[in-house]
């Protein structure tokens, strides 16, 4: 019997080479997620929009600052025709409401004076022509000489009073035009014109300081001019006096 020799079974040698030429090609990581080129640039679109709309703001009140005096501070005013008791004693036949229309010397009610015996009854008269904005009365009710009993305005003397500042005052005259927003109507667009300035105003300055106000130095009170204001288009807003408005006036 022949015996065959076998060779034994040697293992491949491991190529370094390889094995790094293998590591290199592998894939990388995912890189982090970031944001796109575009989305940066709409997003510093947006900031730069922004910025020039809050630019344009400021700018715009600004240069209105400079042609216009604003004040918050006023309202529809009007000269006030008071209906009073002319004697003691029971309302009757009362005849006007809040919004009626009365004339000069209209009989608007009577008075049955209080007191024993039979005596007259005492006409209630308007003073004047307008329309009934106040009524404080009933039929019936017991009143007292002099008590008044209801408030009319004449349309034809509803005016606006604006109270100034004192440092802008100055910027006021004469005929000067108005734009009037009533918060009532926002979207009415009414306008006026400066007929009176008052001479004195509705502040002063103190040099006795408020209890809680430190003794040692005496502080300037605010001061307002009262600006009279004639109504030239009230753009159809039914204006009753008490009503607050923003007056813009013309430099």
């Amino acid at each position: 019997m022949i015996e065959t020799e076998l060779a034994p079974t040697v293992a491949p040698a491991q190529d370094s080479a390889g094995l790094l030429s293998r590591a290199s090609h592998q894939p990388d990581p995912p890189a982090k997620s970031g944001l796109k080129r575009s989305t940066k640039i709409g997003l510093i679109v947006v900031a730069v929009l922004s910025l020039l709309e809050v630019a344009g703001f400021a700018g715009t009140y600004v240069l209105y600052s400079r042609h216009h005096v604003s004040t918050d501070n006023a309202q529809v005013d009007g000269d006030q025709i008071v209906i009073n008791a002319p004697a003691t004693g029971n309302v009757t036949d009362w005849s006007i409401g809040e919004g009626s229309t009365v004339r000069d010397n209209q009989a608007v009610g009577r008075i049955r004076p209080a007191g024993s015996g039979a005596q007259p009854k005492r006409t209630v008269r308007s003073p004047g022509i307008g329309a009934i904005a106040v009524n404080t009365v009933v039929e019936g009710q017991y009143v007292t000489e002099g008590t008044t009993l209801a408030i009319a305005y004449d349309p034809r003397s509803i005016y606006i009073t604006a109270r100034v500042g004192d440092k802008d005052i100055a910027e006021v005259r004469l005929g000067q035009e108005v734009d009037i927003s009533v918060d009532a109507y926002p979207d009415a667009h009414v306008s006026g014109v400066v007929t009176g300035i008052q001479g004195a105003a509705a502040g002063k300055f103190t040099i006795f300081p408020s209890l809680d106000a430190d003794p040692t130095n005496p502080r300037k009170v605010d001061q307002y001019i009262p600006v009279k204001i004639s109504i030239s288009n009230s753009d159809g807003a039914r204006l009753l006096p008490g009503m607050s408005v923003v007056a813009k006036i013309t430099r």
